[in-house]
């Protein structure tokens, strides 16, 4: 018989992922302080990965992780001290544990990674922080960051009643490993119960009779126990407190004695029922469900549905004008607006999950650049749609590279300016109606409107006469290809970065704006739409046919005067009170037979920081929208970002503001 055990693999895989990307956070906190509960946090993080990638066949995984445990055990014991060269080869070396996870398992690329020149030295840099290879006279003379205060040890006996399940051998079970992770943690008595093995003739060697009762003494805290048996949820599990000693320590750890205590000393913890213990080893698996993220788009995708179903039957309601279907109608709207909430709360994540990943990049680009830099976050409880963060990392980094590498100025220039030597980075989010808008900005010398426009002009993006306003040049940052750089350098220089972050943003149906004052910062900021799933419509018509503008994007509307279109000069400008804005006619976007209507609208939106209007033939109202992804023959039109479905069933484009707000920038270019 076989047993897939791909499932179990994959549960391992990505709680071990989870484990790893907390461990970088952990870290990176020893540099604001150390003390004894982060170190041991970091301790049982890499006791668990190395126990269970033993149990899962990552054997490079468990080995190598090996030293690095062995590092903060010494840590813990008082026999090493955290100064910066501890902090920098622990990343590098949780680098190399993702690396050898993202292997899959024992293979051949798993034995290259074991093998390589970066594993060798960083197992020769922990040696020598160890004071077991010939640098460790570099590593004592580092200057230590803290000592782990003194503190009293707790040592404690528990008495242990493991009992697998039947098919624990056939799912990959290794209890041998369980027992050595367990003696690992102190001394430990261990005997072995075969009352339930049968006769040979009634054997099946695939099937599980045995038990294990064992006694430890152990300095270590009940969780440390449970994580070894974290992956064992099957199996009949007792932990009981026996015994209690404690004990001053300095640097050393005392000998727990292996004797039976006597009598008189020994104090006896009631027991739980074994249903009230085996729960609290896995205290949080009832509170949290794992659901693949596809399945929440299916779900989403259903929803979607629903709300155009609704809106049918809504239309259909309001045609018969019949009371009873009227107040059914309204019971199912309510009834979908809740689980249309619901759903999208769901796939609502805290964008701290993606704020904290820069803890690292801010770091390692202060080494590369020679600067010293902050990073300061705000907003991360902030939630936003997981596909909008999923997109997000990417542009984010090129944000923060060019603010660190352009932005901010290196120390003695700061001093010379009345500045701190260290420069700040900050990183913040909050929401506004249906838009979260993140912010990156720096304390920096700010942007160069000059050097900018000058560059422009070189490049063609801009005519030697024209007079655009700041606000327009500072966009010119996002251009294809465009930098004032006047050197390359590994981290920026390209004029690829910004422009990459344009493209993700316009992706996610977002905009940016740019603020910047000389010698004070600069600050860019993404407004992105919560989610992308489901969005405020603001219908429009032209023709017989009907548009969708994203009210998010609507500022205002106001009627359109003919006489505008017929300028002698040809451009394409409307007075709005005391300001003047461009504006298309979406009938000529759309290559469309030019309107009759004597009476036109103008819709008022705002992308890029630039107000935009948009002629239509008039204005239907609010609606919800679905967004549905355009065929493969239509998604690449510019000025459209996808389609919805009405209540009547007829099918709305969507309009993509952005894009139509370059394209009134480079027409007013032209004309000028």
């Amino acid at each position: 018989m076989t047993t897939d055990l791909s499932a179990a693999v994959e549960t391992f895989v990505q709680e071990a992922r989870e484990q790893l990307e907390g461990l970088e956070a952990m870290l990176l906190d020893l540099e604001t302080g150390t003390d004894r509960d982060r170190v041991d946090a970091i301790f049982r993080v890499l006791h668990t990965v190395k126990g269970s990638g033993s149990m899962f066949g990552f054997g490079a995984l468990a080995r190598f992780t090996h030293h690095f445990e062995d590092a903060f055990d010494g840590v813990r014991e008082g026999r090493m001290q955290i100064d910066n060269r501890l902090i920098d080869v622990s990343l590098r070396a949780r680098d190399h544990m993702t690396a050898l996870l993202d292997c899959g398992g024992d293979n051949p690329e798993a034995a290259r990674l074991e093998a390589s020149d970066e594993a060798a030295s960083l197992l020769a840099t922990l040696a020598a922080i160890m004071g077991k290879g010939p640098a460790s006279a570099e590593s004592k003379s580092s200057p230590a960051r803290a000592a782990l205060p003194q503190r009293e040890v707790v040592f404690r006996r528990w008495s242990i009643r493991f009992h697998p399940d039947a098919a624990a051998l056939r799912n990959g079970m290794r209890p041998d490993l369980l027992m050595a992770e367990l003696a690992a943690l102190g001394e430990a008595e261990i005997r072995l119960d075969a009352s339930e093995l049968p006769v040979l003739a009634e054997l099946d060697p695939e099937r599980s009779y045995l038990a294990w009762d064992i006694i430890l003494a152990t300095a270590q805290p009940r969780d440390a126990i449970e994580a070894i048996f974290l992956f064992a949820d099957d199996a009949a599990l007792e932990i009981t407190e026996i015994f209690q000693e404690t004990q001053e320590t300095a640097d050393t750890v005392p000998t727990v004695p292996t004797q039976q205590p006597k009598a008189q000393k020994t104090a006896v913890v009631p027991q739980e029922p074994p249903a009230a213990r085996v729960p609290q080893a896995n205290a949080g698996s009832s509170e949290n469900v794992r659901v693949p993220a596809g399945k929440l788009d299916d779900i989403m995708d259903q929803l979607g549905e629903l709300v155009i179903a609704q809106a049918r039957l809504h239309q259909i309601a309001a045609a018969t004008k019949n009371a009873d279907l009227e107040s059914i109608v309204e019971e199912v709207e309510r009834l979908v607006t809740g689980l249309r909430d619901a759903t999208l709360s769901v796939r609502m994540l805290p964008i701290e999950s993606v704020f904290g990943k820069f803890r690292r990049v801010v770091r390692d680009l202060s080494v590369e650049l020679g600067k010293d830099v902050a990073l300061a976050v705000e907003g991360g409880e902030t939630e936003l749609d997981k596909t909008v963060i999923d997109r997000l990392s990417e542009p984010l980094v090129h944000m923060i590279r060019n603010s660190m590498d352009h932005g901010l100025e290196d120390a003695a220039r700061r001093q010379a300016s009345g500045k701190p030597a260290r420069g700040k980075v900050t990183l913040s989010a909050r929401q506004e109606g249906g838009e979260v808008l993140i912010s990156i900005e720096d304390d920096g010398a700010g942007l160069d409107t000059d050097a900018i426009c000058k560059r422009a002009i070189e490049r063609g993006l801009l005519a030697a006469d024209a007079q655009p306003n700041p606000a327009e040049i500072h966009q010119m940052i996002f251009a294809p290809g465009f930098s004032t750089a006047s050197t390359l350098s590994s981290v920026s220089g390209r004029g690829v970065g910004m422009d990459a972050v344009r493209s993700a943003v316009e992706a996610l149906r977002g905009q940016t704006e740019i603020v910047t004052v000389p010698g004070r910062g600069t600050r860019v900021t993404l407004r992105l739409p919560v989610t992308l799933a489901i969005i405020d419509g603001f219908l429009v018509r032209l023709g017989q046919s009907v548009f969708v503008i994203p009210l998010a994007a609507v500022e205002e509307c106001v009627e359109f005067e003919e006489a505008e279109r017929g300028r002698e000069s040809g451009r394409t400008m409307l007075q709005l009170r005391e300001h003047l804005v461009p504006f298309l006619d979406l009938d000529e976007v759309f290559s469309r037979p030019r309107s009759t209507e004597a009476r036109r609208r103008v819709v008022i939106v705002k992308a890029d920081g630039q107000r935009l209007g948009l002629v239509v033939d008039d204005i239907l109202g609010q609606n919800q929208t679905v967004i549905k992804t355009l065929s493969i023959y239509h998604r690449h039109i510019a000025g459209l970002a996808g389609a919805t479905i009405l209540g009547d069933g007829a099918v709305a484009l969507i309009i993509d503001v952005a894009t139509l707000a370059r394209r009134a920038r480079v027409a007013q270019r032209q004309i000028a």
